[in-house]
This record gives C-alpha cells, sequence and structure tokens, in this order.
C-alpha cells in the first residue's frame, strides 16, 4: 500500500520546517560552539545557547520565544562578516547537526521526490544556516530569514523573517512563480507558530508537535507523526547522492549586498523587501 505522499504529484510540492521537523535540535542555537570559537560571540552566549536548545526540545518555541529570536538574532549579527559566517557553517556543518537529522524526514523527503513533488525547506533560522543544510539534503529550494547587508557586512535590519504568515506567504508566492498547487501540496511542522504554513496546503501534517498544535491536528484530523531516529549528515548525504542531479537542485543561495537573495530566489515578494545601499 502506498503512502500519501507516494502517491502521484498532481503539480504539488512538499514543504517543510527545519528545527524539530527534519532536525532533531534548533540550527541557529546549534552553531554557538563554532561561532564562539571563531570570536563572534562570548562564553556566556554560548552557555545561553545550551540552555535555550534544551528547553526548545522540551517545549518549543510559541510567538513570544519567536519574536525574542528574531530580536537576539538582529542584535547577535550586526557587525558580522558574511563571508566568515558562512565560511564557519560550510566548516562545521556535518559536525554541528550530527546525529541530529531525522531518518524519518529523510525518507519522507525521498518519498515526495520519488512522487515527483519539489522539496522546500521553510525556516525562520538564518538563510546562511538554512541553504548549505537544504543543499546536503538535496532540496530544491531553501529558504530562511534575512538579514541585510552593506559592505559585506549584516546591518542587523531583518528584510524577511520566516516565521507565522510569513511561511504562508512565501510559500503563495513560490505556487506562482513554480506553477505549484497548494491543494495538492504537503506541509510539515512542529509549531503551532506554523500554523498558517500548514493550514495553506491541501495536505498538512504535525511533525513532532507542541501541544498546542498536538491538539489542532487531532481536532482537524490532521495526520500526526513522531519523527525518533536520528542520523548523521554524513550518512544522509551518502543516501541522497544521486537522488537530485547537482543542475537541477534550486537551493536559494544569499546574495551579498543589499538584494539579500532576490535575485537567486527570483520570488517577487523578496523582491519588495530589499533594501538597496545608498
Amino acid at each position: 500500500m502506498r503512502t500519501a505522499a507516494q502517491e502521484p504529484a498532481t503539480a504539488g510540492a512538499a514543504f517543510f520546517d527545519l528545527d524539530k521537523t527534519i532536525l532533531a535540535k534548533s540550527s541557529s542555537l546549534a552553531f554557538a560552539r563554532p561561532f564562539y570559537r571563531e570570536g563572534l560571540i562570548r562564553r556566556r552566549d554560548v552557555l545561553k545557547s545550551a540552555y535555550a536548545q534544551f528547553a526548545y526540545l522540551l517545549t518549543g518555541a510559541d510567538h513570544e520565544q519567536m519574536e525574542q529570536m528574531r530580536a537576539y538574532l538582529s542584535q547577535m549579527v550586526t557587525g558580522w562578516d558574511v563571508e566568515q559566517v558562512k565560511r564557519i557553517v560550510a566548516e562545521t556543518l556535518d559536525e554541528t547537526v550530527q546525529p541530529a537529522v531525522y531518518e524519518e524526514a529523510v525518507d519522507l523527503i525521498a518519498e515526495h521526490r520519488a512522487a515527483g513533488r519539489d522539496v522546500i525547506i521553510i525556516s525562520s533560522s538564518g538563510t546562511e544556516v538554512v541553504e548549505p543544510i537544504g543543499e546536503r539534503l538535496g532540496v530544491d529550494l531553501a529558504i530562511g530569514t534575512q538579514v541585510a547587508v552593506e559592505d559585506g557586512k549584516y546591518t542587523g535590519e531583518i528584510l524577511f523573517y520566516a516565521y507565522g504568515e510569513g511561511k504562508a506567504e512565501a510559500m503563495r508566492a513560490l505556487a506562482a512563480e513554480h506553477g505549484y498547487d497548494l491543494t495538492a501540496s504537503y506541509a510539515y511542522s512542529d509549531s503551532m507558530t506554523d500554523l498558517p504554513m500548514l493550514e495553506a496546503v491541501g495536505h498538512p501534517c504535525a511533525v513532532n508537535p507542541d501541544a498546542p498544535l498536538r491538539a489542532h491536528a487531532l481536532e482537524q484530523d490532521w495526520p500526526v507523526r513522531d519523527f525518533k531516529r536520528p542520523v548523521a549528515m554524513k550518512t544522509v548525504r551518502q543516501r541522497l547522492t544521486g537522488l537530485v542531479p547537482a543542475e537541477q537542485r534550486r537551493t536559494a543561495i544569499g546574495v551579498a549586498g543589499g538584494v539579500a537573495g532576490a535575485v537567486a530566489l527570483g520570488v517577487a515578494w523578496y523582491a519588495r523587501r530589499r533594501t538597496t545601499p545608498g
């Protein structure tokens, strides 16, 4: 018997949240130690991140916490060198997120690919973290929070926060851009804050849901999945090699400068949010 994800695709796509849906941890908080080693943050920031990671894994994040994360991200990265951040992420990604990729999520991504659907990650984590993870997972697009850049450094201004209704807006724009039928599309998330994302598609699914989302999913008769088998990123790369030819991947690449990814992604909502340095 075929699963829903294995049913023939009808111009639909599969949209995935990242943290606690594909990864068994917060992708943003996971890089605290490498950033500390490179002198970008202080030791007490590492301890705060460790505590926040623990709390996040236990209870998830509500609206207030997500807004606090937004302010924290904006303040923390102001003045950071973009290329340094990209280098740190590239050099430490495998060790930082392993073993933290849910095997069940990898299998689900493969099922959607086999059914002919594009797979898209939309995460509130910074784009410099989300995009390399998306590339390693072989997804078609990876969208994260965009911070303005001037002279190769982050200004702290958040151009696009991939959170709440912003995720749903991005999905609708992508559907218009690529011809996706959202009623035939799938969405996966762990958080009630992603309710707009889940309600934007015809096939929502709660993955490792927080208590409010679990209750809502059961009330709406949505599928609920609990992923429990984290594996190493290296293992994932080996499994996915050859699934998606490199030239066919459309993982969004951040562009230094005020465009902040608008050209690479080619979506109108990025263009509306971009800031061009004077």
